[in-house]
């Protein structure tokens, strides 16, 4: 079976120096793709221990046999944006897979908007939080598009969260930065269709990786107990759907969010 054969594809994954960005990386890697990493910068990967730098996570990628390179951005920038997909096109000639992985509920100033409600955030948080996860996508997926639009071929896979399919009173402008994603998702995969470029979505449930272990509380062991299904995910268990929405079983699937939450 070569369902996951993604030899001679190049995927961009943003934000993918660590985090679950990074296990989509290696997943697709090991599914036979070139993988450009990218972060905001080398060393921001080291926050939460989950790699020593940008460059040796694109140095792992090179390990598995694959052609990878490590590429610096701010995405809340869009001429930033626009310069990182043009070189990772030039560095690489192509992208067939686009991973739009970076964002995070993400103060103006602080790890977090604080306070974190709907009519107490502070408006530099309100403008951070937009920019960090919805103009990022929206940027990122004008310009990697556009050059799928004119290959027609390519996958788009959005990163939103579980978060924006329920209501909540913390968090909100994450939830609904993510909640604009899907949506976005259903539009862009509409202009694509007669290109054969698919646009899908995966929302996360709460994974436990570096930066979810290191700012949860204690009293969240509880969401490790129980069934397969109760308990928070593994990397690997969000990697298997990007992987889905990246091969080939997924080609006639487009405009859709895949909601996972336990």
């Amino acid at each position: 079976m070569n369902e996951m054969n993604l030899s001679g594809q190049v995927a961009l994954v943003t934000g993918s120096s660590r985090g679950l960005g990074r296990h989509y990386a290696l997943h697709l890697a090991r599914a036979g793709a070139d993988v450009i990493i990218h972060d905001v910068n080398a060393m921001a990967a080291a926050q939460f221990g989950e790699a020593a730098s940008g460059v040796a996570v694109a140095e792992e990628i090179r390990s598995l046999g694959r052609r990878s390179a490590f590429l610096t951005a701010d995405l809340t920038d869009p001429e930033q944006i626009e310069k990182f997909a043009q070189r990772a096109i030039a560095q690489f000639g192509h992208i067939d897979i686009l991973v739009n992985n970076a964002g995070g509920d993400i103060g103006a100033n602080s790890p977090r908007p604080d306070p974190n409600n709907a009519l107490d955030i502070k408006v530099e948080d309100i403008r951070n939080v937009l920019d960090v996860n919805l103009l990022n996508v929206m940027c990122m997926c004008k310009y990697v598009g556009s050059h799928m639009r004119e290959r027609r071929r390519g996958k788009i896979i959005n990163v939103g969260s579980a978060a924006a399919h329920y209501p909540t009173t913390v968090g909100v402008i994450y939830a609904s930065a993510k909640a604009g994603i899907a949506h976005y998702t259903r539009c862009l995969g509409e202009q694509m269709r007669p290109y054969e470029v698919n646009v899908n979505c995966i929302a996360p449930a709460a994974t436990s990786t570096g930066r979810f272990k290191a700012t949860r509380v204690a009293d969240d062991h509880l969401a490790f107990e129980g069934s397969r299904l109760e308990k928070v995910a593994q990397p690997e268990d969000m990697a298997k759907i990007v992987l889905f929405l990246a091969g080939p079983a997924s080609d006639y699937l487009t405009g859709e969010t895949i909601v996972c939450h336990h």
